[in-house]
């Protein structure tokens, strides 16, 4: 694998993310590459701030375009100031939720159209990643997880089954959807079964 890749890691909560783009990274730095492991929200110390605002408080603390317009100015910084940077000096970027993640929650989750939010990335931001990793486990097992890993970042947990449901089916059916640059990773068994799938995946 060539280096200056961009990856991203997908899916709902509980779905092993952030477990399994550390995994990743480590594999692929033992191979010799450069590896940026990143998240959103977040990335730089403005996209952090903004993630705050968005991961704490009560569900309804802001309205669905809110949220998307403060997920797309985290989104802003962090690829202008981290992902861009790294993969223009040859690094790969592994980030934990990226675009899918806004057009899947602000998106099928609380009801924005996916053409707006397309649109406002393009215009806004302009990078899609090369590979997307879309984990894959049901919303009442991965809530299940979530809620045992605990923490104050819940305020998207507490959305209820319906908006998690949504948000599952956006993520089940986005591989078909672009089967170009998204991949489907079952996240069902052991941590090592999960990351072996999606090296095999990213290879």
């Amino acid at each position: 694998m060539t280096g200056g890749r961009f990856i991203t890691l997908e899916g709902g909560e509980g779905s092993g993310k952030s477990t399994q783009s550390r995994l990743l990274a480590e594999r692929l730095r033992a191979a010799g590459h450069e590896v940026v492991l990143t998240r959103e929200p977040g990335g730089t110390p403005g996209a952090e701030a903004i993630r705050g605002l968005l991961v704490t408080g009560d569900a309804d603390r802001w309205t669905p375009w809110s949220e998307a317009l403060l997920m797309t100015a985290a989104r802003v910084d962090h690829v202008a100031r981290t992902i861009r940077p790294a993969l223009q000096r040859g690094a790969v970027v592994i980030c934990d939720r990226y675009i899918d993640s806004t057009r899947a929650y602000q998106g099928a989750g609380h009801g924005l159209a996916d053409a707006a939010l397309c649109r406002l990335h393009d215009e806004a931001v302009g990078l899609w990643p090369d590979l997307t990793l879309v984990l894959q486990i049901g919303e009442t097992e991965g809530l299940g997880r979530a809620a045992a890993r605990g923490g104050a970042e819940a305020r998207y947990e507490a959305m209820g089954s319906a908006f998690h449901a949504r948000i599952g089916a956006f993520f089940a059916g986005l591989p078909a959807a672009d089967p170009a640059r998204c991949r489907a990773i079952d996240a069902g068994g052991s941590v090592d079964d999960v990351a072996a799938r999606i090296w095999a995946a990213t290879c």
